[in-house]
């Protein structure tokens, strides 16, 4: 039997993307006044309206309202929106968990960190080319007036011996204007779209290779009018498209003590390098954190058998290079920049541009 993994990206069109992007503008705007502000002020979108909701301790002035409707238009609504707020301060009982001489967990959680070999991103192939796919078609659209932000894509590849062995589907579906026809969507997109992304990948494609695009027929009405959204509902396309687990938490609206996004950050951060110091070829981080404490209560590293040195050794590693406090998360991370906007779409891994994805100068002694 075939294994074949299949992973998919949307783009920021799609009502979920587009809330996760004005939570984080929310949250990035903050810092840039207050870098302290605990912030989770989310929202969700159906048709010309706009619900903004949860909470904000912070010094900074934030003009949501103002935030989120450049955002839409930047988008590409050309509609005005009604905007519905909800706020309040965090609650004080979380906050005097939180907020004492050390940051500590606003939360409890479990939370994943993934890395393989099996990409120069150190990230399963079928979920960088589907990312790939929406940057390349988020540049093509905006530089035409017929296609729209609205976009999905799906790859799924076939694995043999657990590496990548070919490219089996291509799957993409763009909204577009009503005087476009199938075939010329067919035809542009291929020649646009996926064909510049599939260059990088020549090697896993054959004659067998099945392209999907806009399998639906048409796709005129998009965004909020098609489908409703929220903060936090696209989870597997923000990690590892459905080889690496997830805790459940979403990452957008969070400021850096909701450990749903520092930790998995930090734990990405290490499985990488321990992949990119080839103590294994695969390897997750599980982190496990209670409200009120600074370190995690318990950190679980599973290699899936692709270890090169004993799981102790790698343990050493670990201890001896990282530090799961909260204060050193945020620290040595930079989660206290306004950095989280760009974050929202194409994943929030394997994106060179982040800090969690740095290789970090670890002490080669551990490994002897």
């Amino acid at each position: 039997m075939k294994k074949i993994l299949t992973s998919e990206s949307v783009n920021i069109g799609h009502p979920d993307k587009t809330c996760d992007t004005i939570a984080d503008a929310f949250l990035d705007e903050a810092l840039r006044q207050d870098e302290n502000s605990q912030m989770a002020v989310e929202c969700a979108i159906k048709n010309d309206k706009l619900f903004i909701y949860g909470e904000a301790t912070t010094k900074a002035k934030i003009d949501y309202e103002d935030i989120a409707k450049k955002i839409l238009k930047d988008i590409g609504y050309q509609n005005e929106f009604s905007i519905i707020k909800e706020l309040s301060l965090q609650s004080p009982d979380i906050n005097q968990a939180v907020v004492k001489n050390h940051l500590c967990a606003n939360d409890q959680g479990i939370i994943y960190g993934y890395a393989c070999n099996e990409t120069k991103e150190f990230m399963p192939m079928p979920i960088i080319i589907a990312h790939k796919l929406m940057q390349s078609y988020e540049i093509f659209r905006r530089n035409r007036n017929d296609f729209f932000a609205d976009a999905k894509s799906q790859v799924s590849i076939e694995y043999k011996q657990n590496k990548p062995y070919k490219i089996r589907t291509i799957l993409i579906s763009v909204s577009h204007s009503p005087d476009l026809s199938s075939e010329n969507i067919y035809k542009i997109i291929l020649s646009n779209v996926v064909n510049p992304v599939l260059k990088e990948y020549v090697d896993f494609i054959d004659n067998d290779i099945e392209y999907l695009i806009n399998p639906s027929g048409k796709f005129t009405i998009w965004g909020s009018f098609g489908d409703s959204g929220c903060v936090g509902r696209k989870i597997v396309v923000d990690t590892y498209g459905g080889k690496g687990r997830v805790g459940g938490g979403c990452f957008s609206s969070k400021n850096a003590t909701k450990v749903d996004r520092t930790g998995a950050y930090y734990a990405r951060y290490v499985a990488k390098n321990i992949v990119y110091y080839n103590l294994a070829d695969e390897c997750e981080v599980q982190l496990g954190f209670a409200i009120g404490k600074e370190r995690p209560v318990s950190i679980n590293i599973d290699c899936f058998g692709t270890n090169k040195v004993s799981l102790d050794v790698i343990e050493k590693f670990v201890n001896d290079n990282f530090d799961f406090s909260i204060d050193n998360m945020i620290c040595e991370l930079e989660l206290k920049k306004p950095v989280f906007q760009k974050t929202s779409c194409y994943g929030h891994f394997g994106r060179g541009e982040f800090t969690w994805e740095k290789i970090k100068d670890c002490k080669i002694n551990t490994l002897n």
